[in-house]
């Protein structure tokens, strides 16, 4: 009678058992995994609108020492250049103030900043204009 490959006694390898709960535990661990990444990198592209919105303040002093006026669009800021995926709009608001908001596309936040009232850079949950 002929023996067959697997009677031997010497078996290597895993059981479906053993594959199947390998496969689980990495499910498990990728369905936590999958949506903090999402969220890290909301937060990242959060931190570029807000950064590129400061750049924009400091261009607008920049620009304020040279012409003695704000200036009303982004593309006249001098050294400022805008991040990619970042939407940024500026506003004169009188002769001597300005105001401002940026938000990534990708991002949850819009961060606003009116010099008018001289309140520090503050940011609202979604996307579009300041309040």
């Amino acid at each position: 009678m002929r023996k067959w490959h697997g009677e031997t006694g010497n078996e290597r390898g895993f059981t479906m058992i053993e594959l199947l709960v390998v496969t689980a535990i990495i499910g498990v661990l990728a369905a936590i995994a999958v949506p903090q990444f999402k969220e890290y990198r909301a937060r990242a592209y959060d931190a570029r609108a807000q950064s590129d919105l400061r750049n924009a303040m400091t261009a607008q002093e920049a620009y304020f020492l040279d012409f003695e006026s704000y200036s009303a669009s982004v593309e006249r800021l001098p050294g400022f250049v805008l991040s990619e995926g970042v939407n940024l709009a500026v506003r004169t608001v009188g002769e001597t103030d300005w105001a401002g908001s940026s938000y990534h596309e990708r991002g949850t936040k819009t961060f606003c900043f009116d010099a008018a009232d001289g309140k520090p850079l503050s940011s609202q949950m979604g996307l579009g204009s300041c309040n």
